[in-house]
């Protein structure tokens, strides 16, 4: 389905016409195409194939808006049988309907053009199934369910504030001083999934995904990236539980991740035609590795839906500076740091944990926010950082 409507929209537009095919003329196609393929399209949810058709276009949808950007974006490509691991039925009863029997262990869904499967239930279902997911994952298949109307479980208010600052060494530092270690899964799993991936190369291209010893290869790769994600997931669910439980306001970093990993551009040699000067690419693939490795983007996501639940406060400040900035008199300048770990204003001389200075700026910017105010100078945030259990400013 995904690839005869991405061959459709190729040939309208290499027509000399140049006609225009989008989401709801593909869309209205359907009714026709299943009457005329009952045995292949016509058994399966007409909702999970209209789901298929917009992932479609929403990858369109993203080459366009990459191209006006000035960007060099790849053209949607042909998918192979085994590239998609999710079917998606948009709605509860249409195409798979969900036994919503409470406390469960071993409810049963049913699949259009399937029948009923167990499922392991691991906690009761809150809420009204909206959207209903079938996902692999390697050998393993899991069902996500997105609700509607799920209640919020607010936790009693602690009156404390924090500044979180992400970081590498450390995978965070808060204001109050506090590290929490990084654990670095993927750097851990580094030489097992080398030497898994070393053999799966060892293969040659024409027998690929065709012998047994392959594919049990490339099985053991998925196996070991499926324990460093669990593992990754698990830690950061546990560290932001752990702040949205002891502290009402959060504040943290506003990152802009795909660009801080982004591939150094290269600097092609003025007097040597086709050679390239070094740019330090090496130096940041590995910075790059580390970054991803962290997960910063989803560890944030997932603290912010904690606090929804729990009725906290997620406030995301600008990074500009904040590791220079002396929280103490305000005093910004790129010699304040000294090196990684260590913050030394040339004004007042005031020292500690750069991450920690960090981690102050950004709970005294957050206060100027919910002051109603734009971010300005640490002295004047300080008036109110001090005002909560956590103050932004003290020595180490």
């Amino acid at each position: 389905m995904y690839n005869a409507a991405l061959q459709e929209r190729r040939d309208a537009y290499r027509h000399p016409s140049r006609t225009k095919v989008r989401y709801g003329d593909q869309s209205a196609q359907l009714k026709e195409i299943r009457a005329y393929d009952a045995e292949r399209q016509g058994r399966w949810s007409f909702s999970s194939q209209q789901a298929t058709l917009r992932r479609l276009d929403r990858a369109f949808a993203a080459f366009f808006r990459r191209v006006k950007r000035g960007e060099s974006p790849g053209y949607p490509r042909f998918k192979g049988a085994g590239h998609f691991d999710t079917v998606v039925f948009p709605k509860d009863g249409d195409g798979c309907r969900w036994d919503s029997t409470p406390h469960d262990p071993q409810t049963r869904l049913r699949l259009q053009g399937v029948g009923h499967v167990r499922v392991h239930q691991h906690r009761p279902v809150r809420g009204r199934v909206k959207t209903i997911s079938v996902k692999r994952e390697g050998t393993r298949w899991y069902v996500v369910l997105a609700c509607d109307n799920v209640p919020g479980e607010p936790l009693p208010p602690t009156g404390a504030a924090v500044g979180v600052d992400v970081g590498i060494v450390h995978f965070l530092t808060t204001s109050d001083g506090r590290h929490v270690a990084n654990p670095r899964f993927l750097e851990a799993a580094s030489e097992e999934l080398a030497a898994a991936q070393r053999h799966l190369a060892t293969f040659p291209e024409r027998t690929r995904q065709r012998t047994k010893r392959h594919r049990a290869a490339a099985r053991k790769v998925a196996r070991l990236h499926a324990k460093i994600r669990r593992q990754r997931l698990d830690f950061h669910h546990k560290t932001a539980r752990t702040l949205v439980t002891t502290h009402d306001v959060i504040a943290h970093e506003r990152l802009n991740t795909a660009g801080m990993t982004r591939t150094p551009v290269p600097k092609p040699a003025p007097d040597m035609p086709g050679a390239f000067l070094p740019n330090g690419a090496a130096a940041k693939a590995g910075l790059n590795r580390a970054i991803l490795d962290a997960g910063w983007g989803r560890f944030l996501t997932i603290l912010a839906n904690k606090a929804e639940s729990a009725g906290r406060r997620v406030i995301a400040v600008n990074a500009r500076n904040t590791s220079r900035t002396c929280p103490r008199c305000g005093h910004c300048a790129r010699e304040n740091r000294l090196t990684q770990a260590d913050f030394r204003c040339t004004a007042c001389g005031y020292a500690a944990n750069a991450d920690h200075v960090g981690a102050a700026n950004i709970l005294n910017r957050a206060g100027l926010v919910l002051c109603g105010g734009a971010e300005s100078t640490p002295q004047e945030a300080r008036r109110f950082g001090g005002g909560w259990s956590h103050s932004a400013v003290h020595p180490m």
